[in-house]
């Protein structure tokens, strides 16, 4: 008898196989490591955004709940919504494929109605169709990909009419409009930003961007600014909104603060959008780089730790986008020209030059002759980039 149960046992034995639960399913590992391509220095909501998807492709969410509900805190510009804009180019080909509320636009409560419709017997019952219907949130839609996001921007702003709308949605991932329809939120990712406590965090942040003293810290000093970060935004998430609002939140993700490294990667994004753009323009169609010196003045113009990278893109477009539109409405700028933008100090402005060729700039650019990837130059970054590929000037950016 023992001997029977011996040989049991080693057969329950041999078909045992050890698993990996921190294994990835390909799609969603080749999601996060786009995702990490276009947003700079916030790898924790990459990674929760990630498991999120994994979870959707498992097709193991929680019945009647929304497929995640995450709340971005941060200071301005750190990425907050360009976390969501870029997840929802990746899956959908386009970053403006979510459904967005900006919160600024329902400080009253009766705005509300702009979300749900109004109710039997009052002025534009059915006139206006409700953002939050059903077909809103669906039509982004493939046959591959049934998910979709709504993004409520800036929640703070938002009256509490708007916060006890949610309490339903957020628990049950359900919504009744003023004609009675019902909203199934069920394969919906929502995203709320807020600033909450970002004067509190730009205070701990200061000394940590920017290009002036440097601040001799450690790796251990970051974490622990890090760590007081997290502290600041939770705490005053939790004094502005009410307990049963902040317990329907699966992940509460606080961005981190950019530091010199990251704002390096962002410009080096932000100068391969604009020669994209230049490219895809209607224009002469031309190359630029820029010199080390440009780079790092451009750098120094567009840091600031109270903006964050929204700041260096505007100074992106000042300096470097205007003025190429002026030189391609004069002419100066021929098709397939290389042009060098370079730093004068002397003359404290930044110079353009370019390497002149035979023909003239009235003629017409002969697409046939162009090979089927483009090279692209962005400051020192060279890219190769497919013609058929579009890339818009936000992607790159990590503004939130």
């Amino acid at each position: 008898m023992r001997a029977v149960v011996q040989v049991d046992e080693n057969a329950a034995t041999e078909t045992m196989a050890a698993l990996d639960p921190e294994r990835k399913h390909p799609l969603a590992e080749s999601f996060e490591r786009m995702l990490s391509a276009r947003v700079v220095g916030q790898e924790r909501a990459v990674r929760q955004l990630s498991g999120i998807y994994q979870t959707f492709l498992a097709e193991m969410n929680a019945p009647n709940r929304p497929m995640g509900t995450m709340l971005f805190l941060g200071p301005t510009g750190c990425g907050k919504t360009r976390v969501v804009e870029a997840a929802a180019e990746i899956l959908f080909g386009d970053a403006s494929a979510i459904t967005k509320i900006d919160c600024a636009e329902f400080q009253h409560s009766h705005e509300i109605a702009k979300l749900i419709g109004s109710p039997p017997g009052y002025l534009g019952h059915r006139e206006t169709p409700p953002l939050l219907a059903q077909e809103n949130l669906d039509r982004f839609f493939t046959e591959d990909t049934q998910l979709s996001f709504l993004l409520l921007d800036e929640i703070e702003k938002a009256s509490d009419a708007l916060w006890n709308l949610l309490l339903g949605i957020l628990d049950k991932a359900t919504l009744t409009l003023g004609d009675n329809r019902r909203v199934d939120f069920s394969r919906t990712i929502v995203v709320m930003t807020s600033n909450i406590g970002a004067r509190e965090v730009s205070e701990l942040i200061s000394g940590r961007i920017g290009f002036g003293a440097p601040r001799s810290a450690t790796s251990a000093l970051d974490a622990d600014v890090d760590q007081k970060i997290y502290r600041t935004a939770l705490e005053a998430a939790r004094r502005k909104f009410r307990p049963e609002f902040m317990n329907r939140i699966d992940k509460t993700v606080v961005f981190h603060s950019l530091t010199q490294e990251h704002l390096r990667e962002i410009l080096d994004l932000e100068l391969a959008a604009v020669q994209q753009r230049i490219l895809c323009s209607g224009r002469a169609k031309f190359r630029f780089t820029c010199s080390d010196s440009a780079r790092e003045m451009l750098l120094a113009q567009g840091t600031n730790y109270n903006y964050g990278a929204r700041h260096l893109k505007r100074v992106i477009e000042r300096s470097l986008v205007f003025p190429f539109s002026n030189l391609l409405a004069t002419d100066q700028i021929c098709g397939h020209d290389f042009v060098t933008v370079d730093f004068d100090s002397k003359l404290g402005k930044f110079t353009f030059s370019k390497r002149r060729r035979e023909t003239c700039c009235n003629d017409k650019l002969n697409e046939t002759e162009e090979s089927e990837d483009s090279v692209s130059l962005a400051g020192n970054v060279l890219r190769m980039i497919p013609r058929n590929q579009s890339i818009s000037s936000d992607q790159a950016s990590t503004a939130g």
